[in-house]
């Protein structure tokens, strides 16, 4: 069984055993995986320990429970806090409420009552937990987002490119019926509804938002029994976007047809008039992407040819029979793939380029004019990370001297390869070193700062501009320890010199050192060092 894990928190320390010896923890179904003698040493404690539940004192030197409650719901709100006080006050159990504290027990506590208040926040936990992983209430929660995740993926394929092996995993999971075509055509509806006829009298009308529901749904209707589509609004345009898969039994010609007759009912009915871009097929789902843009530069011919019907892109634009130009998302690809890695993705992208360039079967210039514009991305991204060329290209710069022009497809795609993975590796390199500079800038922070009783985590993020969740997994992958202990060293370093060199007060060296309370220095000092400042300077 899982023990759910807990800290004891009183500035005495034979309550805090008294505590642990009354209690069977584990049959309460707890652990107690550490204890404090004060909220400021808890804080740090909840870091490192990562407890479920609380148990802390009232009235502790230097942060009371009051004040640990508030800290720890603002920063870790799923703990559960437990109070005990030994003052029967009623203004603290109002403020133990608003704070979320979920128990207020008084002291002295009584051994067989805090075991049953443990079972109960057991049973709680439990049950948080067993919502959590419900497997029918998160297939329910599914099922209703199911809709919103559908849309969200069409429009992914439409925006960039994704494989085919996930399109297909993607699509039986959201039950889109358009696997197994012959090819694919992508097609995008735009509605007028500015352009909404006077003598219109439908209702819906003065519900702008309403207009592109209804034409779907009649769209839906017309087409579904013959064809397999799939229909959605797009993340980005006010339009109605359909993908459709052509089978054996129809062609790309008869969806031209059908879609036709769809602007006429659509304006017939619900006297709304709509222009449909209908793009090029593709043999492969996952270049429905650029259908779809052919079928948005189809719209852009509204102007030329007319609105309230269907405009097909091989109507409007000559047909390319061997067209290779290196475009913004394919530099994207490239770029996100020797940015991030791994080797495999970057790999993986040389390999589509060099699959593209073996489809096109273009004329030679073509192929060098489409080597060269890679070059330049390439080039141009170096420039943008300041790299050295040396170190990417060697001493000779072969490639870039020869502008490309000697270099077969099989030698430009393992050069592009070289190249790439040699990018990566430089800008890994600069990873590493510009974090070890941030971090190098936190620690001189830290030393010009340490004075200041304030100086947080996120008073230095602030400096850094970081997030405060990442600089302190970095901060202690650099460091070897947390933010807090880090801190608290430097100050404890700095006030030993201070002890060794001059004859200030406690409470003065306590200030300088970022201290607002002797006491709470002097306890820090002690618990470091063994002994009080005071019988620290006696003993040197």
């Amino acid at each position: 069984m899982n023990l759910y894990r807990i800290i004891l928190v009183d500035d005495e320390e034979e309550v805090r055993k008294g505590i642990i010896r009354k209690i069977n923890w584990a049959e309460a179904g707890f652990e107690v995986v550490g204890d404090a003698e004060n909220g400021e040493d808890a804080l740090e404690k909840i870091e490192a320990l990562d407890p479920d539940v609380v148990l802390t004192d009232i009235r502790m030197p230097y942060m009371d429970g009051l004040t640990l409650a508030q800290r720890v719901r603002q920063k870790y709100p799923s703990i559960k806090m437990v109070i005990f006080s030994g003052f029967d006050e009623f203004e603290y159990a109002k403020q133990a409420i608003r704070l979320n504290v979920i128990e207020y027990i008084l002291k002295p506590v009584n051994g067989e009552e805090l075991t049953a208040i443990l079972k109960k926040i057991k049973n709680s936990l439990d049950e948080e937990i067993a919502q959590r992983r419900n497997v029918d209430l998160l297939r329910e929660n599914y099922r209703r987002s199911l809709p919103v995740f559908r849309a969200q993926f069409l429009n992914d394929m439409i925006h960039r490119q994704i494989p085919d092996e996930i399109i297909c995993g993607k699509l039986k999971d959201y039950g889109v019926d358009i696997l197994g075509a012959k090819k694919w055509v992508a097609a995008v509806i735009d509605v007028e509804s500015g352009k909404i006829s006077r003598e219109g009298r439908l209702s819906f009308h003065r519900e702008q938002e309403l207009i592109p529901i209804s034409v779907r749904q009649m769209v839906t209707e017309m087409l579904e029994g013959d064809w397999r589509i799939a229909s959605f609004p797009s993340s980005m345009e006010q339009e109605l976007v359909l993908i459709a898969a052509i089978d054996a039994d129809n062609s790309q010609t008869g969806f031209i047809t059908v879609m036709g007759d769809v602007c006429k009912e659509i304006r017939r009915v619900l006297e709304v008039p709509v222009t449909v871009g209908i793009g090029h097929g593709c043999g492969s789902l996952s270049d429905i992407a650029q259908s779809y843009q052919s079928a948005k530069d189809a719209l852009g011919y509204k102007a030329i040819v007319g609105t309230g019907g269907t405009i097909y892109i091989n109507d409007v634009e000559p047909v390319s029979t061997g067209k290779l130009i290196w475009e913004s998302r394919d530099e994207a690809a490239l770029f996100t793939a020797v940015k991030f890695g791994p080797e495999e993705k970057i790999r993986e992208a040389v390999r589509d380029i060099l699959n593209r360039m073996e489809q096109a079967r273009v004329h030679a210039r073509q192929y060098q004019a489409y080597m060269l514009s890679i070059t330049n991305s390439v080039v141009q991204m170096m420039q943008q990370y300041d790299m050295d060329f040396t170190e990417v290209f060697g001493a000779e710069n072969r490639y870039l001297e020869g502008a490309g022009k000697g270099l077969n497809q099989e030698e430009f795609g393992e050069w592009l390869l070289q190249t790439g993975l040699k990018m990566n590796q430089a800008m890994n390199r600069e990873r590493e070193s510009s974090m070890k500079h941030v971090m190098q800038e936190a620690k001189r922070y830290i030393l010009e700062n340490y004075p200041d009783p304030d100086l947080s985590v996120e008073k230095i993020c602030r400096h850094l501009h970081m997030s405060p969740a990442y600089f302190s997994t970095m901060f202690k992958k650099e460091t070897g320890e947390a933010y807090t202990t880090y801190l608290t060293d430097v100050r404890l370093n700095k006030a030993v010199e201070l002890l060794n060199k001059t004859d200030d007060k406690t409470y003065v060296i306590a200030s300088k050192v970022g201290y607002q309370e002797q006491n709470y220095f002097s306890y820090v000092f002690k618990k470091k060092f063994g002994m009080s400042p005071t019988k620290y300077r006696g003993a040197k």
